[in-house]
């Protein structure tokens, strides 16, 4: 979960300032990525609810556009992250994870777990939400990755290293 040197980070929705002011996703990760020693861009851009529109509003290519996807594996949550332009292969995907039944998951099922994001607009870090990640092979050859940081105006560039070094996701080929 979210941990620093002092221990676990407060969970959002926590009124870390005395002063009603609540920490937001976008606040969370910068902190947790600077106390972790990474380098990061904070960047803007209007609207987006897909990421092939990120990539379009950061001018950047789809293939370095980290798509998150919540998937229902027989009774349990899953995040993969891949390229905004890719899309499941869930027989592959069943297989990988040896599961019976596999589906996308309701936003019912998971908009509880994140609840300082707006819907669809989740980071790639599932395991700071207790989620195991799986991570395309394709998206671990990009140099540097954009995602969406909880809203569908902010994102992050940083190094794809530094992501996997971080999430410790299990990466495998899962896109059609």
């Amino acid at each position: 979960m979210w941990e620093n040197a002092q221990g676990k980070y407060p969970a959002s929705g926590t009124d870390l300032r005395g002063k009603g002011e609540v920490m937001k996703c976008k606040e969370r990760l910068a902190r947790y990525l600077e106390e972790n020693g990474v380098a990061f861009q904070m960047l803007t851009h209007p609207t987006a609810y897909t990421a092939q529109e990120v990539a379009a509003a950061q001018r950047v290519s789809g293939k370095q556009v980290a798509k998150v996807v919540i998937v229902r594996a027989d009774d349990r949550n899953l995040m993969l992250v891949l390229p905004a332009a890719l899309h499941i292969n869930f027989a592959k995907l069943q297989a990988l994870v040896g599961a019976k039944t596999m589906r996308l998951a309701k936003e019912e099922e998971f908009g509880g777990i994140f609840p300082d994001c707006d819907l669809g607009a989740m980071p790639p870090f599932g395991n700071l939400y207790g989620l195991q990640v799986y991570v395309d092979d394709s998206l671990s050859q990009a140099p540097e990755i954009v995602f969406q940081v909880g809203t569908h105006r902010d994102t992050v560039k940083m190094a794809y290293a530094d992501f996997a070094r971080l999430a410790q996701p299990a990466t495998a080929d899962f896109t059609a």
